[in-house]
């Protein structure tokens, strides 16, 4: 999928400029057909954030592994859809998780209406309720920030996939410095990257104090590019404990750096976790099976 759009803003007081990895609406866009027909796997021809690009192709047994990874679709001004991000059927078959940076700007002004995009899972789409749409942000924000940047969606019907099943607790990570093992799942792909989707092994290395909704930000060193937004950062247990919402630099290939380099993530705790279990609740949802038959609790 060719394009891509990138919004800038500041993280709080922090100088860092910080590059939302969206093709979304309303955002500067490069060149069209800047990603078209990239199918190597060389850095140089693709791209990355970092000089080492470990992501692979997303398999059948990864989507088993990694239940609830699909894609959010929007049209264009002339209707023709294209892949915006991933997105994540979670805690009920009719209950989609994606970042807000899809519908709204910095500033919060309104970029696409969930009228124009869908969800596309196990090879079938389905469309949103139009007026279901709940964003991160507080009713007397004036900006977006990383750890309010989550949005959540209806299905006018269910969606007939396995669904992500709700964190039982939130994730258990302390404050400060760490080194912990993920894997992200970018079932929506990156524009700098071969193929469609993508999983990579890579790492949270700093857990920041929590800020908007009492969440937390992780800054991890998994590449990412346009397209990789709301992508999923699984620990080694397979349980989802952040979605991707920004990245540093975008395609610069230089090396991690906690300060100045590094990737975004919201931690599924605070307000967004609060408004899952209530959202997945209204549905009838099992916070642990995410309410699909085929999964049973432990």
């Amino acid at each position: 999928m060719g394009g891509g759009g990138t919004a800038l803003w500041r993280h709080h007081s922090r100088a860092a400029i910080v590059v939302l990895a969206g093709w979304t609406a309303g955002f500067s866009l490069p060149p069209a057909g800047a990603t078209d027909g990239i199918r190597g796997s060389d850095v140089d021809a693709t791209g990355a954030l970092y000089p080492r690009d470990g992501r692979r192709d997303l398999l059948a047994e990864d989507r088993l592994r990694f239940p609830g990874a699909g894609v959010l679709w929007c049209r264009r001004a002339d209707g023709v859809p294209r892949k915006a991000a991933a997105a994540w059927l979670i805690g009920a078959p009719t209950l989609v998780m994606l970042n807000a940076h899809n519908f709204r700007n910095r500033q919060l002004e309104t970029t696409r209406v969930v009228a124009d995009c869908y969800f596309q899972i196990g090879g079938r789409n389905y469309d949103f309720v139009p007026d279901s749409l709940h964003l991160g942000v507080a009713r007397d924000a004036e900006r977006l920030h990383i750890t309010d940047d989550w949005a959540l969606l209806r299905l006018v019907q269910p969606a007939e996939a396995p669904t992500q099943p709700l964190p039982e607790a939130p994730p258990d990570l302390v404050t400060g410095d760490l080194t912990l093992p993920v894997t992200m799942v970018s079932p929506g792909g990156h524009g700098n990257y071969r193929g469609d989707s993508s999983l990579e092994t890579c790492a949270i290395r700093r857990v920041d104090p929590p800020t908007e909704g009492g969440t937390r930000r992780a800054r991890h060193d998994c590449n990412d590019g346009y397209g990789g937004s709301g992508s999923g950062l699984f620990d080694e247990a397979g349980r989802l404990v952040a979605m991707q919402s920004a990245s540093l630099s975008m395609n610069s290939r230089h090396a991690f750096d906690i300060e100045f380099h590094y990737g975004s993530a919201l931690l599924l705790e605070g307000a967004l976790l609060e408004a899952l279990r209530s959202a997945a609740k209204e549905t009838g949802g099992d916070p642990q099976t995410g309410g699909d038959p085929r999964r049973k609790a432990p």
